[in-house]
């Protein structure tokens, strides 16, 4: 009997990863965030990651970026260990690996026009100006931003605009992953519609994969292939985006859910009271 084909390397591996920081004082035990998190991401693959303020999402997305100390199990990109590298190595890594942030008014230097925030990344590393402005071109109609935008600055933008510009700076080195921290949490709904339908059409078009950070699991389920939740540092359940988002099996995951609002009053209270009956099981258990 023939053995299988082996699976694929995932593109990004955490193994119980722990992330803590030094408590407040001499005598203060330090505080820890993650508590051994184990995840992967597949090439093209979109994880969800949902959790609540203060779960430790945040910092899981910093840890793979180097922005936040891994105390404790490993980092692994496309099979080789990412933790603790040096200023040379985390460059040569920063090609394949980008980030999108929350507020699209603060990622921006607001003295920057559009053309120097998109070639500042490819300079730095050697292309030829007249190639690197060659590059914001296409990378404006990717992201469906008119050319003349690259001679603008980001407050001529709006928020929805601003965020389609951080998009394309974190597209501008050819990345393998993008860490998306809550991207679209500051738009409004409707434009959240609309970048988060980019993001997917991105995909598709180069194969980039995301981890993406959200509190916000009706997003998880608009764009996730699979789903992890985490709960006060650790990963409470996980599963295809589906599975997680339409039939829950943990109680916090059931809470996130029961959180989201909906147009119906009657529904919407009635969804209140089942959040607070579970909370009270928590509390109970």
């Amino acid at each position: 009997m023939t053995a299988g084909p082996e699976a694929p390397t995932p593109l990004l591996e955490l193994e119980d990863v722990v992330v803590e920081y030094p408590g407040k004082g001499r005598r203060a035990k330090p505080f820890r965030v993650l508590h051994g998190v184990s995840l992967s991401i597949a090439p093209g693959e979109t994880l969800g990651l949902v959790g609540e303020s203060g779960s430790g999402k945040t910092t899981l997305g910093r840890a793979v970026l180097g922005l936040a100390p891994v105390t404790g199990g490993s980092i692994r990109y496309a099979g080789k260990p990412v933790s603790g590298l040096g200023k040379r190595e985390r460059r040569a890594l920063s090609k394949d690996v980008q980030v999108v942030f929350q507020d699209p008014f603060t990622s921006l230097n607001p003295a920057m026009t559009v053309m120097d925030i998109l070639t500042e990344p490819m300079l730095v590393t050697g292309v030829a100006r007249t190639d690197a402005e060659r590059r914001v071109q296409t990378l404006l109609d990717q992201v469906y931003l008119p050319h003349d935008a690259a001679q603008r600055l980001p407050r001529e933008f709006s928020g929805g605009q601003r965020q389609r510009i951080a998009i394309a700076r974190a597209l501008c080195r050819d990345p393998k992953l993008i860490v998306c921290d809550e991207p679209v949490s500051a738009l409004d709904l409707s434009t959240q519609a609309r970048v988060l339908d980019l993001f997917i059409e991105i995909q598709e078009a180069t194969g980039v994969a995301y981890l993406f950070v959200t509190h916000d699991l009706s997003v998880v389920r608009h764009i996730s292939h699979r789903v992890a939740v985490l709960y006060r540092g650790d990963i409470v359940e996980t599963g295809h985006a589906a599975q997680v988002t339409e039939h829950p099996e943990h109680s916090y995951t059931k809470r996130l859910l029961l959180a989201a609002p909906v147009p119906d009053p009657q529904r919407q209270a009635q969804r209140r009271a089942e959040r607070l009956r579970l909370a009270r099981e928590r509390d109970a258990s």
